[in-house]
């Protein structure tokens, strides 16, 4: 009997999860809830970042593997269960990512106005979820709370120039409200140092090639604490920190040229309550503490809030501090942490008893960390250790795995199942939608628009 594994997610951790089963000869079930495939890539991935999309032409050769198949629009805890996709598998392995956020968790967080990043991301990418999302950009300065490359994204995103969003595949209607926003100032905060900030060299740069906004980052933002000045000198540092201390001591060295819009840092700062007018009235400024760095005991430096106080008067403020996963019915989940319990990979119990045949990859098992390329030692470590069961007999003992089967069962289940030749017409529809406005794609934002081109492909066949 050929080992089969179902994979739940289909974005980059699940495919290269994929792709290290079918090389070991473990047929694969890549599962998504969405009927399109590649995750993030496609739904957070930034509009004017084709280059990095262009990963998925990898997860394409995957998809062609004979012993590869692609189920769209099926959710697990809702439409299956864990438990009867392991009554039909070998093996099961979750690669659902992280897709909550954290909160500020402050005074005023659930003001209108005060949003997830997750959320903004999602809208402007297109995700069915949160296209009828709305945003309101009327204000003159959004805030945006956090350091890292999402931080960057979504602080950019509110600054381009419509022209440069125009012939990226943005979705239509983020398009027409970015056209139409009045935000002309972003305040990036950060609540440790510039030493300690998570953007990667290529973000931080193409921050400051932007065409109608200058970067602002005063001086006295970059002085550092001693525990940070040496840690930059030492040989812990790393070369990306110490190449972004020196974009950040250009940029503000520079004279700022007189842009229509602007995006400053500052850093070592952090929320104390969202403002607004009464209980619950939108959003008007975001206090915020000015922290002080002391050596942490684990190492590094911690940020520890002062008696000192400022207001920083803005009408959005987009929290980017970190992600969490959801709990699938059945399967051990770590609340602290926001993620699926397991041990290198192994889903386990409280104890650290590992289940059998349930393997965790990606963001869902490891936290929100790395860039697209670090879900692919994360997939390859985790299948190791689902292979080495299979070699020893510590996998699931599967009552039925033919392919008629688990399909006739799945379309029983789920009206919209989408296979990849579902997957390719959607593709090529919004290919062909953005061919006429001279895009990479027109995207299909709501799933029955989806599932309706999908189904066409399937009663033509």
């Amino acid at each position: 009997m050929t080992a089969r594994a179902a994979v739940i997610g289909a974005g980059p951790s699940g495919f290269y999860a994929a792709d290290q089963l079918l090389k070991a000869s473990v047929a694969v079930d890549l599962y998504d809830a969405l009927p399109t495939p590649y995750g993030l890539v496609r739904a957070g991935v930034a509009p004017d970042h084709p280059k990095i999309k262009s990963v998925t032409r990898m997860y394409e050769k995957t998809a062609q593997h004979p012993s590869f198949r692609f189920f769209g629009g099926v959710e697990v805890g809702v439409d299956v269960t864990p438990e009867a996709l392991l009554e039909r598998y070998h093996a099961v392995v979750y690669a659902v990512g992280t897709p909550t956020d954290n909160r500020l968790g402050v005074p005023g967080d659930d003001r209108a106005g005060s949003v997830a990043a997750t959320e903004f991301v999602a809208w402007y990418n297109g995700h069915p979820s949160h296209a009828d999302a709305t945003f309101d950009l009327s204000c003159e300065r959004a805030v945006v709370v956090g350091n890292g490359n999402v931080a960057i994204d979504v602080a950019r995103m509110l600054v381009l120039d419509p022209d440069e969003l125009a012939g990226t595949d943005t979705a239509d209607h983020a398009i027409a409200a970015f056209a139409a926003a009045s935000v002309t100032d972003v305040v990036i905060l950060g609540r440790r140092g510039p030493a300690q900030a998570a953007f990667t060299n290529p973000e931080l740069r193409e921050l400051g090639e932007l065409a109608r906004a200058d970067v602002i980052v005063d001086p006295a933002e970059l002085e550092l604490d001693p525990a940070s000045a040496a840690w930059l000198e030492s040989d812990d540092a790393s070369p990306t920190a110490r190449r972004n201390m020196a974009m950040l001591r250009d940029f503000a060295a520079r004279r700022p040229a007189g842009r229509s819009h602007r995006v400053e840092l500052r850093f070592c700062r952090s929320p104390v309550e969202v403002l607004g007018d009464g209980d619950d009235g939108p959003v008007t400024g975001l206090r915020v503490a000015r922290n002080r760095l002391e050596p942490d005991p684990r190492g590094g430096v911690r940020a520890v809030a002062t008696s000192e106080h400022e207001v920083i008067p803005c009408g959005l403020v987009i929290r980017s501090i970190g992600h969490r996963g959801r709990p699938l019915p059945g399967v051990p989940f770590d609340e602290r942490r926001g993620l699926i319990r397991n041990e290198g990979g192994r889903v386990c119990e409280e104890d650290g008893t590992p289940r059998v045949g349930e393997y965790a990859v990606g963001w869902i098992k490891r936290g929100p960390s790395g860039v697209i390329g670090t879900n692919k030692k994360c997939a390859a470590d985790t299948v190791a250790g689902l292979l080495d069961d299979l070699a020893h007999g510590r996998l699931t003992d599967p009552l039925e795995v033919g392919d008629d089967a688990v399909e006739a069962w799945l379309r029983t289940r789920v009206a919209g199942l989408v296979t990849w030749g579902g997957w390719e017409a959607i593709d090529e529809h919004e290919r062909a939608r953005g061919a006429e406005a001279s895009r990479p794609r027109v995207k299909l934002v709501r799933v029955p628009e989806m599932l309706a081109v999908a189904e066409q492909l399937r009663l033509s066949a």
